[in-house]
């Protein structure tokens, strides 16, 4: 499917990141590891995480996504791709739903200026993939109260890169119901 971009309601247009947006795509990050901080996540994304570096590399591999506002102001940004994430591989305290192809939602990071992003995302990503994956700090009152409101099942805690768990969830693309009037 192409995934160069696609409108998702409310004047909100989503793309892939370019080099140009990096400086940009840093100052969300930073602003996001603020707000964190404010809601009570004060481990998540600790020592400048996610570097200049993984963006860049996100960026260059592709996987990096930007969400623009009618007035052309990036609104969010996230890491996609589909394929196997290797945090994901070992799961306690639960399992996967299945053993499927999915894709993975990382690195999701608003203004603030505009809800409903992560939805906006989502319902993006379900136009590359049938199944998402994303994991979460289990201090991230607003992210868990998000992906709860849109269905996502809790699966179990993984563990990322730096040994630090992660609660982690999946959602399958809702299924069109059948019209008989549609060929």
């Amino acid at each position: 499917m192409d995934s160069g971009g696609l409108s998702c309601g409310n004047e909100v247009s989503i793309r892939r990141s370019t080099a140009v947006d990096i400086d940009v795509l840093m100052g969300v990050y930073a602003d996001a590891r603020r707000y964190m901080r404010l809601t009570g996540n004060a481990t998540q994304w600790t020592g400048g995480y996610p570097s200049r570096a993984i963006v860049e590399r996100d960026v260059a591999a592709g996987n990096s996504y930007v969400g623009i506002g009618a007035d052309g102001e990036v609104l969010m940004v996230f890491s996609f791709f589909v394929g196997r994430e290797p945090n994901y591989d070992r799961i306690e305290d639960g399992s996967w739903p299945d053993d499927g192809a999915y894709g993975t939602i990382h690195r999701l990071a608003s203004t603030g200026r505009m809800g409903g992003m992560l939805r906006r995302c989502v319902d993006f990503c379900f136009t590359l993939a049938d199944n998402i994956r994303l994991d979460t700090h289990a201090d991230n009152g607003p992210m868990l109260a998000a992906v709860g409101r849109l269905g996502f099942v809790r699966c179990g805690i993984i563990y990322v890169d730096d040994g630090t768990p992660r609660v982690a969830f999946a959602k399958r693309r809702p299924a069109v119901p059948y019209s008989a009037g549609r060929m």
